[in-house]
């Protein structure tokens, strides 16, 4: 079993499909062979890593982290964000999405963000606190653009927003995001990552 990491644009095709028929499980949609293996789903702007948890070839769980500099209290902070986090039917309950999901914390950190953040389905909440993340608590993501915001605390959302801050500066400035609006704006395409 190994961890693999691509930019999203040159996670290799078969891995992509793969990755596809994975998202298609658990989030039906489009059909799965209308999109281009190539394709790719994350605007670009945001920098997508692809991880992939694979096991000879075959993918059992995969996950995309975004990046972003945001302003928040007056300060500017460099983010990434978890998104499309999913694990195949067939391997769930095995702990490889958590390992996944561990492993991109420490991505992150690695890659010198001041912080991680994103929001999840109030249900997934301990999953991802057994990953390493904590809740921010009151903090809300507003997503899309300034001139069409896309907030998680809209009406049909039970989100909770999850976050570890890395950096000395995100540490000290941990407090500000709590209780808070985080203007995250990732835009049109990835409108809450």
């Amino acid at each position: 079993m190994q961890i693999l990491s691509f930019p999203e644009v040159a996670t290799p095709a078969d891995l992509r499909v793969q990755v596809r028929e994975i998202q298609e499980q658990a989030w039906p949609s489009e059909r799965v062979s209308d999109v281009p293996a190539g394709a790719t789903t994350h605007d670009p702007a945001l920098r997508p890593l692809s991880m992939l948890l694979a096991d000879e070839g075959t993918v059992l769980a995969a996950l995309d982290i975004l990046f972003k500099g945001i302003v928040h209290a007056g300060r500017r902070f460099s983010a990434g964000g978890l998104s499309a986090v999913v694990t195949s039917k067939q391997a769930r309950g095995r702990g490889y999405g958590r390992q996944l999901v561990t492993a991109a914390r420490e991505t992150m950190a690695a890659q010198g963000l001041d912080l991680g953040l994103f929001t999840c389905d109030r249900p997934l909440q301990a999953f991802y606190e057994s990953a390493g993340w904590r809740v921010l608590p009151g903090a809300v993501l507003i997503g899309g653009t300034p001139q069409d915001p896309f907030p998680s605390d809209q009406p049909g959302f039970d989100k909770v927003t999850m976050a570890d801050f890395f950096s000395t500066t995100g540490r000290q400035a941990q407090a500000s995001f709590r209780h808070s609006r985080i203007r995250l704006y990732p835009g049109e395409i990835d409108k809450l990552w």
